[in-house]
């Protein structure tokens, strides 16, 4: 065996322990065995609508149910988890394009050695 074929086996195995350690992480992030990398964060408060002499007016009683409402259907943190998610998922992707290329450079090296 040349140097060539060597190096060409290297590398090819390197792109693949970039997919297979990229797969890994991302099903235990889907499968909840670990959390999401926090990329996007809010600063989430939950405020509350002042009060004159302890009677709300119309227009705060509609704002809190309004709020009320919303909160039941979607959760407060709920839309940075999607969004750490769906960032997470095109970083994925990414790193397995970049080691199938990788793996790719590898299986080259190892035809023309």
């Amino acid at each position: 065996m040349n140097i060539t074929k060597i190096i060409g086996w290297l590398v090819f195995l390197f792109g693949i322990s970039i997919m297979v350690f990229t797969i890994y992480n991302t099903y235990n992030i889907f499968t909840g065995e670990s959390p999401a990398p926090q990329i996007i964060a809010f600063n989430i408060e939950n405020s509350k609508t002042p009060t004159e002499g302890g009677v709300l007016t119309g227009q705060d009683q509609i704002t809190q149910m309004i709020s009320q409402q919303l909160g039941n259907l979607l959760p407060l943190d709920s839309l940075p988890l999607i969004l750490n998610l769906i960032v997470w998922t095109i970083g994925a992707g990414v790193l397995i394009f970049g080691g199938a290329q990788i793996s790719g450079l590898g299986i080259k090296l190892m035809k023309n050695g």
